[in-house]
């Protein structure tokens, strides 16, 4: 006899990342920023008083939803915070889906989507991506009341144009969620979506460019309506005080972002090259990873393993589409270094 839902007894649960327990990875898996985070996030940080500990945060962070306005242009009303945007992840899907609802999206992607559909005990529609990843044609016919659409796409890196998304939008009858974990590194976003189409919601996280990953916090864009909704399904005081300070810190140094960025992007370009001249075969990137499919002849699954006994972690997904893969975060020069060293290591010792 089990105690638990039929679905939850049923699926499989998300499996994050390796994290290595001891030092001296070189940890290019799970998509962490290299870089350090704004030095005044460390600054609030290490100014924190008793009392943020103490008493309960604010449960809208009204500060961050001020700051985050002023930099992206639009109204606090317009913006939900959450832990991480897993957590505005399923916060919209226990908002707009019930029990046998459709919940799509296209795939290969965040596969935390149809974890959080089968939770919610709603049904997954996943579609599968052309090779180019561009939008799967079905999308917007699925009757979804949620679709979801990574963009920049994980773990491809590779993202659809805002007009593209808006036509998408415009012909479905539910929501559409724009994950942009990875927009930071991107040279288009959806925001404008919000003001164009009343059922948009765009997600993003300080988790990547922002180098906060450890902190958990992200929000949603959309309009007033939706957030009002989305607002009765979240967590009485879904977000910490220690985070609120730090982020709202973040977001107004719009200046370390961009440089902190650059960097991530001139990497990204000779990372490319690099993997390419190996016979490599890489999409194009729009995020702070590569997918790289790997040269004719080779295992993508011992290619891996080698980088492993090298304590050099890539992501390895044993799935369709991606299991001759690697998808690879764009560290800092030196690790990107070490790492194409040891490809060109392993390539060469199983010729």
């Amino acid at each position: 006899m089990s105690y638990f839902r039929p679905n939850i007894d049923a699926m499989e649960g998300y499996q994050p990342g390796f994290q290595p327990k001891e030092p001296g990875y070189i940890k290019l898996n799970t998509n962490e920023n290299p870089y350090p985070p704004s030095p005044r996030v460390i600054e609030v940080l290490r100014g924190a008083s008793e009392q943020s500990l103490r008493k309960y945060p604010d449960p809208m962070a009204q500060k961050f939803r001020d700051a985050a306005a002023a930099v992206l242009g639009t109204a606090p009303e317009r913006i939900l915070c959450g832990n991480g945007s897993d957590d505005i992840l399923n916060i919209a899907i226990r908002s707009f889906c019930g029990e046998g609802d459709t919940v799509a999206f296209p795939r290969p992607t965040y596969t935390l989507y149809e974890t959080l559909a089968e939770i919610q005990g709603a049904r997954p529609v996943a579609l599968d991506f052309p090779e180019d990843y561009a939008l799967p044609a079905g999308l917007a016919t699925t009757g979804a009341r949620l679709t979801l659409l990574c963009n920049p796409n994980a773990p491809s890196g590779t993202l659809i144009g805002p007009d593209d998304v808006e036509r998408l939008a415009k012909s479905l009858d539910g929501v559409l969620l724009v994950d942009e974990a990875y927009v930071g590194f991107a040279d288009a976003n959806c925001l404008e979506l919000v003001d164009r189409c009343e059922n948009v919601v765009v997600a993003r996280t300080l988790s990547k460019s922002y180098s906060l990953a450890g902190l958990r916090f992200g929000f949603a864009v959309a309009r007033e309506p939706l957030i009002e909704g989305m607002v009765k399904v979240k967590d009485s005081y879904n977000v910490d005080a220690l985070a609120i300070e730090a982020v709202t810190a973040a977001i107004a140094d719009q200046d370390w972002l961009t440089r902190n960025v650059e960097k991530i992007k001139a990497t990204r370009r000779r990372l490319a090259d690099e993997l390419e001249r190996m016979g490599f075969r890489c999409w194009p990137s729009q995020a702070n990873f590569i997918l790289a499919r790997v040269p004719e002849g080779r295992d993508a699954a011992e290619v891996f393993d080698r980088l492993f006994e090298r304590k050099i972690l890539v992501r390895y997904f044993d799935q369709p589409r991606l299991d001759d893969c690697l998808r690879i975060t764009v560290g800092t020069d030196e690790e990107t270094d070490a790492l194409l060293a040891a490809l060109n290591e392993i390539l060469e010792q199983h010729h």
